[in-house]
């Protein structure tokens, strides 16, 4: 059974070919439709299936599309055509300032989550606590989000994210945000996810982490599926072009 279906996926941003000097001379070029753009190929016609319960690595050099297909898997871009099929609740890891809020301590940003989640106070808590000793940053519960460090506020949206009892992780580099102590931690949670059949996504430049946990890698190259096969045979073929 498919978690994850797309059939000729494709993200297209236009880019300015010339800055014009004036707000006037814009405003001009608009008007007669003289401004040109480039077309940038964030993602080319990707196709791929990816099976319930199924870790899978993304790899790929900077640039692509290994962020651009994750966050159009997750909904928070919407492709420029092609169709996608998700099943199942998901949780995306891209950026830690994600779905919450700066101004609100990481104690109130964990209530308002669980308010959305509509779990009950008493299991709020309860989850809360787990969430501060996996991330181990149980001295700032009542900090303020923003005046934490990148990677604090990175460990606790991970640690976060892991309560949310997601169907489907999509992850973005997890494995730069830690110390190794945490590496560990997530690297647990990888594990326990492919006993209890969930499904990962995971993008990632540490090719000895997807080859130990992924089942099957996908390759990106300039928003192209270059291969999808077996992590081994990926990998082998990454190196060697």
């Amino acid at each position: 059974m498919n978690a994850i279906k797309t059939q000729n996926l494709t993200k297209i941003y236009k880019i300015p070919h010339e800055k014009k000097g004036t707000f006037f001379e814009t405003a001009v070029d608009v008007f007669k439709r003289r401004i040109s753009y480039e077309k940038l190929y964030a993602l080319n016609g990707v196709s791929l299936e990816i099976n319930k319960g199924e870790i899978v690595g993304l790899i790929g050099k900077n640039g692509s599309g290994k962020t651009t297909l994750l966050k159009i898997l997750s909904g928070i871009i919407l492709p420029s055509s092609g169709e996608i099929s998700v099943e199942g609740r998901v949780a995306p890891f891209f950026s830690p300032s994600l779905g919450f809020n700066a101004e609100l301590t990481v104690r109130e940003n964990f209530d308002l989550l669980g308010v959305i989640f509509n779990m009950p106070k008493g299991e709020i808590k309860n989850r809360f606590d787990k969430v501060m000793d996996f991330a181990g940053i149980e001295k700032f519960r009542d900090a303020k989000l923003k005046n934490l460090s990148a990677g604090m506020a990175a460990r606790f949206a991970f640690a976060t994210m892991v309560e949310t009892d997601p169907e489907i992780m999509l992850l973005d580099e997890i494995f730069s945000i830690g110390d190794k102590e945490f590496v560990d931690k997530s690297l647990i949670v990888l594990d326990s996810y492919r006993k209890s059949m969930k499904t990962i996504v995971f993008a990632s430049h540490s090719l000895d982490i997807v080859e130990k946990y992924c089942d099957r890698t996908i390759l990106l190259n300039h928003g192209k599926l270059e291969m999808f096969d077996e992590t081994k045979k990926v990998i082998d073929y990454y190196l060697r072009n």
